[in-house]
């Protein structure tokens, strides 16, 4: 099966809860669709946890604009207001420090390697979204991790289903060239995660052809703040 999950924002236990609903095996594959720091209590933890999970079964680590603040931080100083004003504070603790945080070569590794974009059949899965009406080879990497309306309340034109976070909504997003899987945990809401096998291996040319169908055989998991699921 192939899972897309959502914006995790340093909520460990609800990603512990989600992932033991999920109960993936080694031929399943999860997408994290990025920003595993920030803001919430515990962002060392989740991304330990991530480490491990990874050697278990198939994961994939998009990056989110959280992370490449603080890859911009570390290897440039520069921007740390930015971080700082996005919730820096709340990793750096779970760290010790930001320097503690600059000695764990184990994670930089992890932050470093992550992805701008995976591709699944003709589902594009990345952070943000997408500048529309511009070749996925031509977009700029800070809209892929940045944008939001202008992505959003347009249609992109790329030939792709694009599965993107980053912009926390009540409840997962079907629009018809788009899937929203941020569903806000960190302020209180849910971490959900998507079961897309179904949309890739049919390839529906829209997602809303599939959704009511699908919504039946409970494609969607999801855990509330503080471990309700």
């Amino acid at each position: 099966m192939i899972w897309a999950i959502g914006d995790i924002h340093g909520c460990l236990r609800e990603l512990e809860n989600l992932i033991e609903l999920i109960d993936p095996t080694e031929n399943d594959k999860l997408i994290f669709i990025g920003d595993y720091i920030d803001r919430g209590p515990d962002s060392k933890g989740v991304v330990d946890y991530l480490i491990e999970l990874s050697k278990k079964t198939n994961c994939i680590f998009l990056r989110g604009n959280h992370e490449a603040m603080l890859l911009d931080t570390v290897y440039n100083n520069a921007n740390i207001d930015l971080w700082i004003y996005n919730g820096a504070h709340s990793t750096w603790r779970s760290y010790g420090s930001l320097e503690e945080l600059k000695l764990n070569s184990e994670h930089l590794k992890f932050y470093n390697e992550t992805k701008y974009y995976h591709i699944e059949g003709n589902y594009l899965f990345v952070h943000g979204g997408v500048r529309p009406n511009i070749e996925l080879e031509k977009q700029d990497s800070l809209d892929i991790i940045w944008i939001r309306e202008e992505f959003i309340l347009k249609n992109h034109n790329l030939p792709y289903i694009i599965v993107f976070g980053h912009t926390p909504a009540e409840d997962v997003m079907f629009l018809d060239d788009k899937i929203g899987i941020d569903t806000g945990c960190v302020y209180g809401g849910k971490l959900s995660a998507v079961n897309l096998t179904e949309f890739i291996e049919n390839c529906p040319e829209k997602p809303s052809v599939l959704v009511e169908k699908l919504k039946k055989e409970k494609i969607i998991k999801q855990v509330r703040r503080y471990g309700d699921a």
